[in-house]
This record gives C-alpha cells, sequence and structure tokens, in this order.
C-alpha cells in the first residue's frame, strides 16, 4: 500500500486513461466499445473501484482529486461518443459501398410454410359445421349498448352479470360486449323470422385463469320459427358435437339457467381424454372423474327476448346457443392453460 493514496488514485486515474483511449480506437464494433465503457464507468468498473478509495482521502485532497476524476470521466463519455459516430459511420458506408443484392433472385431454402391459429382453425371448423346445417353468420359491435347486451336478452336491472367486477363499462350505458349474443338481439331487430344464425366474435370479461381469459372467442348461435322445438336444439347440438368430436360422440344436456332461454341446459360431451377403445369413460382428472366435460350453454329463447325485439311469441318459437372457442381448442388440442393460446409462442404454435 502507498504512503500517499492521493498520488496512488492519480496514477491510476492516468494509467486508465492511456489504457482506455487504446481500447477505444481499436474498437470497430459497437459492442465491443460498449464493452469498453463499461468496463470504465460501469458499476464494477475501474473508474468506480478508483472513486470508492476516494473516501480515505483528508478533505482538500479530496477536492483536487475529485476534479481530475471528473475531467476523466467527462473525456471518456466524450471519447465514446465521437468513437461510436465513427463506428456507425463506417458501418453505413460499408452497406453503401457493398455489392447490392438482387432480390429478383429465387431463395436458396424453400420459406417454412405458415399455419392458422389453433384458435382460428376451431372457429372456422365450428362456423363451417353450422353454416352446413343451415346457418347463415352474423357479426356485432364489440363495443356495446347496454340496451343490446343485457336489457333486450332479459337481464334484470340487479343481474350480476351487469356488476363492474364482471363487465368492462366504458361509461353508463356503454360496455365491452360480454357475449355475442347482443347479435342475436341485433338480428331479430332487423329481419323477420324464419331465422338461423350463428355469430363468431371476440368478448370481454373480467376473469382470469388457467381456463379464463378477460378477452376470448365465443360463437353463439339461434333459430327462430314456427313450431321450433326442443328436440330441434338437441338434434342440431348433436350434429355439431359429431362434426367436431367425431362420430358417436355422445352428448347430454343438464337443465341450467340462463336469464334468455327458459328452459335452459348445460349440454356435455363424453370427455375425449379417458375414452377407452370400447367406447367407455372412466372418468379422469381433466372431467373430474365423471366421464362428461361441459362444452356450452342453449335453451329455448324466453318469450320476453321476442317482446323486445317485436316478434309475436304466440306465433313464434326458437332455441339459442353459446359456446367459447377457447374451451373447445382446449379439449381438442388437450392443452391446460388457455393462456397459452395468446401468448403467441413460436414452440406452442408450431404444434399445430
Amino acid at each position: 500500500m502507498s504512503d500517499d493514496p492521493a498520488a496512488e488514485i492519480e496514477q491510476g486515474l492516468k494509467n486508465l486513461g492511456d489504457n482506455f483511449r487504446q481500447a477505444f480506437a481499436g474498437a470497430t464494433a459497437e459492442q465491443s466499445l460498449r464493452d469498453a465503457h463499461a468496463r470504465v464507468l460501469g458499476k464494477k468498473g475501474e473508474l468506480t473501484q478508483l472513486l470508492r478509495r476516494m473516501g480515505a482521502l483528508p478533505a482538500e485532497q479530496r477536492k483536487v482529486v475529485g476534479e481530475k476524476v471528473n475531467q476523466l470521466k467527462a473525456e471518456v463519455e466524450t471519447a465514446f461518443v465521437e468513437r461510436l459516430g465513427a463506428i456507425e459511420r463506417a458501418s453505413r458506408e460499408a452497406d453503401l459501398n457493398a455489392t447490392p443484392f438482387d432480390i429478383t433472385l429465387p431463395g436458396r431454402v424453400p420459406a417454412p410454410r405458415g399455419h392458422l391459429h389453433p384458435l382460428t382453425q376451431v372457429m372456422n371448423d365450428v362456423v363451417t359445421a353450422f353454416r352446413d346445417l343451415g346457418f347463415v353468420i352474423g357479426h356485432g359491435p364489440e363495443v356495446e349498448l347496454e340496451e343490446y347486451n343485457f336489457t333486450k336478452l332479459g337481464f334484470p336491472p340487479d343481474h350480476p352479470a351487469t356488476d363492474m367486477q364482471d363487465t368492462f363499462w366504458i361509461r353508463p350505458g356503454l360496455l365491452l360486449r360480454t357475449h355475442t349474443s347482443n347479435v342475436q338481439v341485433r338480428e331479430m331487430l332487423a329481419n323477420k323470422p324464419p331465422l338461423a344464425v350463428v355469430s363468431p366474435g371476440t368478448v370481454y370479461r373480467k376473469d382470469e385463469d388457467v381456463t379464463h381469459s378477460p378477452m376470448f372467442h365465443q360463437v353463439e348461435g339461434f333459430l327462430v320459427d314456427e313450431h321450433v322445438t326442443f328436440a330441434q336444439l338437441k338434434g342440431v347440438l348433436n350434429a355439431f358435437a359429431e362434426r367436431i368430436y367425431g362420430p358417436k360422440t355422445p352428448v347430454r344436456f343438464r337443465p341450467s339457467y340462463f336469464p334468455f332461454v327458459e328452459p335452459g341446459a348445460e349440454v356435455d360431451i363424453g370427455c375425449v381424454f379417458c375414452k377407452k377403445a370400447d367406447g367407455s369413460r372412466p372418468g379422469c382428472r381433466i372431467c373430474k372423474f365423471t366421464g362428461w366435460i361441459e362444452i356450452l350453454g342453449s335453451g329455448m329463447i324466453h318469450p320476453v327476448v321476442f317482446e323486445h325485439t317485436g316478434i309475436d311469441p304466440e306465433r313464434y318459437t326458437g332455441f339459442a346457443f353459446g359456446m367459447g372457442i377457447e374451451r373447445v381448442a382446449m379439449l381438442r388440442y388437450d392443452i391446460p392453460d388457455i393462456r397459452l393460446l395468446f401468448e403467441n409462442d413460436p414452440r406452442f404454435l408450431a404444434q399445430f
């Protein structure tokens, strides 16, 4: 250890100045220049190490050495900016003077083929299945009036679905639609029966975990005509299940409540994960060992919906159903976490 710490620090500053000038002059790439800069001024840089030793100096020496430190620091920063500019200019000149590319030449390696996102694939398959059954496609706005999203569908004003913790409200009376059933209302107001419409689209609810997302995709469908029965609803959904999950897929209906249908039913299919070769389904973790998985909600359209849309409930009846496309995709492809569908990791998407 030197008897004169101030002299030792000043000698260190002189050596550091000589070293950084040589390192900066020899840097021909931006990264090597930045590495040299970090070796001087980084958190563990040489100048930083010297600064830590200044605390042991007397106050009068500390001031003198501090001025020299600041001068060196300013010199390093100025030299870094100048050298970085020189490297960038040299790189630009090299690009301008290089042999130009002939963009008309064919590629040497065949470009990999792209493919549809799994949600798009499933959405297309679901819509095609209902289109083949005679339904037409309908669309509606994602930013919707409360009147079309709730009121005309028979939701009471105090229904839990209208609460702030469930619905994204933009302002009173205006919201991000919570289902594509708003299309049902708009179609009934704009057209007279018979009607058979499916409406695919994006919907929004305040819900997020491994099986729910605040933004997800839904397909809602309905049919209105004279003498429509629940048996026809069962026939349509049985045909749909076979198209999506394969022939002889078992389907069951369980009574349930939805504000805009009466009677209402949850629709389950036989678990596609624990199915054995003989067709039996002993149960697994995914179906909670029941052998059944819920895929959608359905029911006969409530007369109050007809009244709100100007359709005579004494003359017409109808049914409606709705499903989340993410759930259909997760069941089809055995995806454990809904968030994988939105992260767009190429390694995940390449599997489809």
